[in-house]
């Protein structure tokens, strides 16, 4: 029965996907990637809550909660929380520079404020590499869903399941299908969360639970992991709007009025994460051994929850992981037929970003199988070098006078630095290593732009 319900709503997310076609006739690049900033605050909401809550969030969120207590949730509810009322201010004034440059990538905004093909490049490259292992976060985080859903999936044959669906709704219609699809996995992912929250409150009692809980993880936090909760919810809060699928994203609005509207309604979402919770210590309930704290959430969805109801989180999770893998390979697609590349027709890039996707998700596919431990190792540094885009970033939203060059050696100076910081695990007392490469990278930015720019950066700035 589950694996019927499981297949019934990966039929129905096709259908949808279908359905987004409707209308839109031959596709620009423009509508395939930002769907001709038409969409309205409905489907905004949904396409950027796709991209935030992603099979992670059922897999990585929960094992933290599971193995370490409610002390590893801090940072990530609270950068989150932070983020939104930053991105309240920041987000609609990203839309207006997109639709005045006629934006697609983050890379093309710098290209049209700064009109240097240095800035370009370094944004466009650095993005790349700092965005490469978000696709096997995914297909590590299926694997695991499935794993602990007791579903007996080959890891090859699972990854390979998954990259098929994701190049055919990317195919299909672009972004208009991951956002159809993504009203499809919101709604099951809350669903399938606050269904198993409530079966594990039923069956055992949140009292129980909770108390079970307290024996076994921790609620207490030493000076040191205080001082990095703090400085990474400040950190990531500064660059969740920095990454290029969220700025993407946001380019698809119809106006700047329906960013506001959508940032005032996400915190919504939060409201699933008690439940999460709940969800996540069952398995601290039981004497069964955990192979990794990975499965902590489906212990309960498998020991709890009917057939049918078990198909429908494993489509939550599969969708889930889906739709932030869809969303990567539009981001990607664009920046390399775009910006890599910045003398192919506007009529030809399209086509060229599909051929960029396949060969994404073959490289994803090889390093999961390969060699997961690196990109899984890499994923830590994708904030430190995605947020460096920052300083930058408030140079075009407030129209401020800074040379091309400033902003470029600024961004290189805070990546790297971030890079070897992060290799050589520099301790910082605790304090997110991110914040102080962000301040060296403001520093290099406002002291070139001060002096007279050197002499071999005159060709590029």
């Amino acid at each position: 029965m589950s694996t019927a319900v499981f297949l019934g709503f990966i039929v129905l997310s096709l259908y949808l996907a279908l359905r987004s076609r409707k209308g839109t006739g031959s596709q620009s690049a423009h509508d395939f990637f930002v769907a001709s900033r038409q969409f309205g605050a409905f489907l905004v909401f949904f396409l950027a809550a796709g991209e935030i809550y992603s099979v992670a969030t059922m897999v990585g969120f929960a094992g933290g909660i599971y193995a370490k207590g409610p002390t590893y949730g801090i940072w990530f509810l609270g950068y989150i929380l932070l983020a939104y009322p930053l991105g309240y201010f920041l987000a609609p004034k990203i839309w207006e520079a997109g639709q005045r440059f006629n934006a697609i990538t983050l890379a093309d905004l710098f290209k049209g404020h700064f009109d240097n093909r240095a800035v370009e490049f370094v944004v466009a490259l650095s993005s790349i590499l700092f965005l490469l292992p978000m696709a096997q976060l995914q297909f590590t985080g299926l694997i695991a869903a499935f794993r602990g859903l007791g579903w007996s999936f080959q890891p090859l044959h699972l990854v390979l399941i998954a990259a098929v669906l994701a190049f055919t709704y990317i195919a299909i219609s672009g972004v208009r299908s991951s956002a159809y699809v993504a009203v499809l996995k919101d709604v099951l992912m809350v669903v399938a969360i606050v269904v198993t929250g409530l079966a594990v409150a039923g069956e055992v009692g949140v009292a129980k639970v909770f108390h079970v809980a307290s024996e076994h993880v921790s609620n207490r936090m030493n000076d040191e992991q205080l001082r990095f909760s703090m400085s990474t919810i400040l950190f990531q809060s500064l660059g969740f709007y920095m990454m290029p699928i969220s700025v993407q994203f946001i380019y698809t609005a119809k106006s700047a009025d329906t960013i506001r509207r959508t940032q005032v309604a996400m915190p919504l979402y939060m409201l699933m994460y008690p439940f999460l919770v709940l969800a996540s210590y069952y398995a601290l309930t039981r004497s069964d051994t955990l192979a990794t704290a990975n499965e902590a959430f489906f212990v309960a969805a498998t020991h709890l929850l009917p057939s049918w109801l078990l198909g429908l989180v494993a489509a939550a999770a599969a969708l889930s992981g889906l739709l932030v893998l869809t969303g990567m390979c539009l981001a990607i697609g664009p920046i390399v037929t775009r910006n890599l590349l910045p003398h192919l027709p506007e009529s030809r890039q399209k086509a060229g970003a599909k051929g960029v996707i396949v060969v994404y998700l073959i490289v994803s596919i090889l390093m999961t199988l390969m060699a997961p431990n690196l990109m899984l190792t890499l994923i830590n540094t994708t904030y430190y070098g995605v947020t460096q885009f920052l300083p930058g970033m408030i140079v075009i939203l407030f129209s401020l006078r800074v040379r091309p060059s400033a902003v470029v050696l600024g961004i290189l100076t805070g990546q790297l630095m971030a890079v070897v910081l992060y290799l050589e695990k520099v301790d910082l007392g605790g304090i997110n290593l991110g914040l102080p490469c962000l301040a060296a990278n403001v520093v290099v930015m406002v002291v070139l732009n001060l002096l007279r720019t050197p002499k071999g950066l005159q060709a590029t700035a």
